[in-house]
């Protein structure tokens, strides 16, 4: 199969390890914004990890509610302020935070969507749910960094929710974190391999 472009080529061509396609109205939405490759290979593989991890939620805790379609768009979602802050591709900066919840507010997307663009980077805010810390989780383990503050918070949550305990909970999620960061150097490879700005 041949790609006509770069966005074309980050949204669809295949990856080592396998990525999974973002969901269509994000694709449209990538698309209409003449997104930047790399942050659609991005987006690509977060959500991918997302997906691993409400799977695991799923098989693990069937019982505990999670909004998988939320966390998915999240993951998928959760970088979009950077169309509008290009350079935050390849420097740090949080401008995109703000930035991302308007563009998506402004594209339909209602607050309980559109909120991801800003809480993926602050999951020790008040108000922050499983969902929030699960997109937070996948933006820093699709490339292995282990946040263990981060991580301890969905422990809490999982301890609370199923009366468990905290190592099982613990060890469980590691093992889990650990076989997905084993992918990281192949989404690493992926993502690097498009250019930061889209070319016309």
């Amino acid at each position: 199969m041949r790609f006509p472009d770069a966005l074309s080529q980050a949204l669809h061509a295949p990856a080592d390890p396998p990525l999974r396609p973002l969901p269509a109205p994000v694709v449209d939405l990538l698309r209409s914004l003449g997104a930047p490759p790399r942050l659609a290979a991005h987006l690509r593989a977060v959500h991918d990890v997302a997906v691993q991890l409400v799977a695991w939620m799923d098989h693990r805790h069937p019982r505990i509610a999670v909004d998988r379609a939320a966390v998915l768009f999240g993951a998928a979602t959760h970088d979009i302020g950077k169309t509008v802050h290009t350079a935050e591709l390849s420097e740090p900066g949080s401008s995109h935070e703000e930035a991302g919840r308007a563009l998506l507010s402004a594209h339909g997307f209602g607050p309980d969507l559109a909120r991801f663009a800003g809480t993926h980077a602050s999951w020790t805010a008040p108000g922050t749910t499983l969902e929030d810390l699960l997109v937070s989780v996948a933006d820093k383990v699709w490339k292995n960094k282990r946040l263990p503050e981060l991580e301890d918070l969905v422990v809490a949550r999982l301890v609370r929710a199923t009366g468990g305990q905290h190592w099982e909970e613990y060890l469980a999620l590691d093992d889990l974190l650990t076989r997905i960061g084993d992918g990281a150097d192949g989404r690493l490879v992926f993502q690097a391999s498009f250019p930061v700005h889209a070319r016309p």
